[in-house]
């Protein structure tokens, strides 16, 4: 019976995360009311208030679950950044972009609701400065770089990549995707990675 109890209280909690979730895509955070999402998934406020003390709590909860969906392209970043060859670091760019339409709702109810909420407002840039401190950590594992320029490096990178995937999740691609991914690789070896070999000569 307790397990029972559990499973039903994880798919009640699922259910406003995922109809919030929805509804953040549709009427925009700010316009969204814990009214909106607890009728829209068929329960009360008293019902939402059990599962989590206000709409920022719940946006936090969202926005641990896009860092879940992320957390091995997260991992998969410091490993591309230490090595720093330029195959190595367009993979994971083109890797990362084929996984925006998963995350495209969380990116940009996250986006929004820190717009309005300070809250989210730091638990986002909080997150955004832990990976510049990975990649930085890495550069440093790599010995790659004068040490002052790498969390700058780290920082530039990221804005670049953020920035291309909001753009994509707000307007798809405005040119051919390999031209964008290539330049943004091209901009990721020049800031991150590590020089070309050179070619040898012919005889």
């Amino acid at each position: 019976m307790a397990r029972l109890r559990a499973a039903q209280k994880e798919m009640t909690r699922r259910l406003l995360l995922s109809t919030a979730l929805e509804l953040f895509g549709t009427r925009g955070y700010a316009r969204t009311t814990v009214d909106d999402i607890a009728r829209a998934a068929g329960t009360t406020r008293v019902t939402f208030y059990a599962y989590f003390p206000s709409r920022t709590d719940l946006m936090k909860a969202l926005c641990g679950e896009l860092a879940e969906l992320t957390a091995e392209d997260t991992e998969a970043l410091v490993g591309v950044v230490r090595d720093g060859g330029r195959d190595a670091i367009g993979a994971w760019l083109g890797a990362a972009a084929e996984g925006w339409p998963r995350i495209r709702p969380y990116v940009l109810a996250a986006e929004e609701a820190a717009a309005v909420d300070g809250e989210v407002r730091e638990l986002v840039e909080g997150r955004f400065d832990g990976l510049v401190a990975d990649i930085q950590a890495a550069l440093d594992r790599a010995g790659r770089f004068d040490p002052g320029s790498r969390r700058m490096r780290g920082f530039l990178a990221l804005t670049q990549l953020d920035r291309l995937a909001r753009h994509w999740m707000r307007h798809g691609w405005q040119s051919e995707p390999d031209t964008a991914l290539g330049l943004l690789t091209e901009s990721w070896v020049h800031l991150l990675g590590r020089p070309a070999e050179p070619v040898p000569p012919t005889e």
